[in-house]
């Protein structure tokens, strides 16, 4: 309700209407062929649903069954309230215990190791028509893809494997402890991968949901791996797919100029930076 209607109503009780009551219930309900069919026999159709292989379902199923089987014209809010009377209504699920939601933050990048992106991308192998999986972690800094693992299949096991590559690649020079920066995909919200971020010390946060902005530098690479890589190929099988892609990644690494990065590769523009010539400038995100 806007303020100024609240306050409105306040000043002026005298000039509101009174609510109405709402429409009584009619107690009955049409066939297709424009019958009244009256809720008791609504809930005799219902106890016989019930009492078949079809008592396990709810009353959005029971409201379908309705429909097809007895012709009725019906939704399923009156299917609820009537069951809601029988005393029939199934127990609500039982809510999954999640791990806890550390939100995105804005953040201010200022060198390697302090944010990475985590996300995961199909790959289309046409002589199967089967897909494959790529994950991979991308630095923000340097945009450097510091590992992956592309698969026939992507579980939480094969994620942590990918996060610890890379945490023991970047930590030949000493510890770090960067944020891990991913969305709500069911592999970033098991209970092992924050299991193993909490023990790692790394800090993972999600992004919200429908915002894939906040995971932007992951999202810029899978268009260009889409682009240059997929597009450009037709795989007709895993193995043509998988060396593809790691011929692809080894030049994004190695040998793709980067408008971002003065028009060096991730690994130069890093060496460069950790040199003293060149001056990043910092990302705000």
């Amino acid at each position: 309700m806007p303020r100024s209607t609240y306050y409105y109503r306040l000043q002026h009780p005298e000039r509101m209407q009174p609510v109405r009551p709402g429409r009584p219930i009619p107690g009955f309900s049409y066939d297709r062929s424009g019958n009244k069919v009256v809720d008791k026999r609504i809930q005799r159709y219902i106890r016989k649903l019930i009492q078949g292989p079809d008592s396990s379902f709810g009353y959005r199923k029971l409201t379908v069954l309705l429909r097809r089987r007895y012709r009725l014209v019906i939704n399923k809010k009156k299917v609820y309230r009537i069951c809601k009377e029988m005393l029939i209504l199934l127990p609500q699920r039982e809510q999954i215990t999640r791990v806890p939601k550390r939100v995105a933050n804005n953040r201010i990048v200022t060198g390697a190791n302090q944010l990475w992106q985590m996300d995961i991308k199909y790959g289309y192998v046409a002589g199967q028509r089967r897909h494959f999986y790529l994950a991979s972690i991308i630095d923000v800094f340097d945009r450097a893809i510091v590992a992956y693992h592309r698969g026939k299949a992507c579980s939480k096991d094969d994620i942590i494997l990918t996060l610890q590559k890379a945490l023991l690649k970047r930590s030949e020079h000493g510890p770090i402890s960067p944020v891990i920066r991913t969305d709500n995909g069911p592999q970033f919200t098991s209970h092992a991968f924050h299991a193993f971020c909490e023990t790692a010390g790394i800090e993972h946060e999600r992004i919200p949901n429908q915002t894939p902005n906040k995971n932007a530098y992951i999202e810029s690479f899978h268009s260009i791996l889409e682009r240059e890589c997929y597009q450009r190929n037709c795989f007709e099988n895993y193995e043509e797919a998988f060396k593809e892609v790691d011929r692809y990644l080894h030049y994004y690494n190695w040998d793709r100029i980067h408008g971002s990065l003065n028009d060096w590769p991730p690994s130069e523009y890093l060496r460069l930076v950790m040199q003293g010539a060149i001056k990043p400038r910092d990302i705000a995100l």
